[in-house]
């Protein structure tokens, strides 16, 4: 097994390779603008360093979101791209979910990323590896009820200190950690889920009301 991760759904981009027991290599740079730029050269980088070739990946996983839309289809298409010239599977995992597995946490908590907005992208867990519901997009204030006394995970509960006042653990998701977690679950027997996005709202661009036609009839 050799699996390539990637993830592009916060600031960092993000690439490792893990085979099945280890990670062989990992590499980070956070930039919130040049997820396009950064990815590529990346995982270019990635294989040269470890002495392997792209035709020597198994099976891709991506981190689907939640993020905004722009930089998350960045390593969605990728994904797929790779996985498409390979001829091998490409596996979703929830980017939350990378990020609680790396906090390596045994007691509840919540996972909070930067949703823009004055929002954050949260969900919450019983433990390092299991979410309790689905992910949402929500203002701190308006789910301080529901996150009071729970130690916090991620960039965007450092934002709002008055919401997560107890923050542990790493600040964005490493691809590192979801190689790790999907080659945990894949030898369990787990099936993992699709590469689909979790955007939990529309994108910022939106066509103009009343949308003047310029062609001829």
């Amino acid at each position: 097994m050799l699996l390539l991760a990637l993830d592009t759904a916060t600031p960092a981009v993000t690439v490792a390779l893990h085979d099945g027991a280890d990670v062989v290599a990992s590499s980070s740079q956070v930039d919130a603008r040049r997820h396009g730029e950064l990815l590529l050269p990346a995982v270019d980088r990635l294989l040269a360093g470890a002495g392997l070739r792209l035709d020597a990946v198994t099976g891709i996983v991506v981190g689907v979101g939640p993020g905004p839309y722009t930089g998350l289809r960045v390593g969605l298409m990728t994904a797929d791209t790779f996985g498409l010239a390979l001829g091998v599977p490409v596996h979703g995992l929830c980017t939350l979910d990378g990020l609680a597995y790396a906090a390596d946490l045994s007691v509840p908590f919540v996972v909070a990323t930067d949703a823009r907005r004055k929002e954050v992208y949260w969900a919450r867990y019983t433990d390092s590896r299991t979410r309790v519901g689905d992910p949402a997009v929500d203002r701190p204030a308006d789910i301080a009820d529901q996150v009071a006394g729970l130690p916090a995970v991620g960039a965007g509960a450092l934002l709002y200190p008055d919401t997560f006042p107890d923050v542990h653990g790493p600040e964005h998701v490493t691809a590192a950690a979801l190689a790790s977690l999907a080659a945990e679950r894949l030898a369990a027997g787990e099936e993992l889920p699709e590469p689909r996005p979790l955007y939990l709202r529309r994108p910022d661009a939106q066509v103009p009301k009343n949308y003047k036609v310029v062609t001829p009839k």
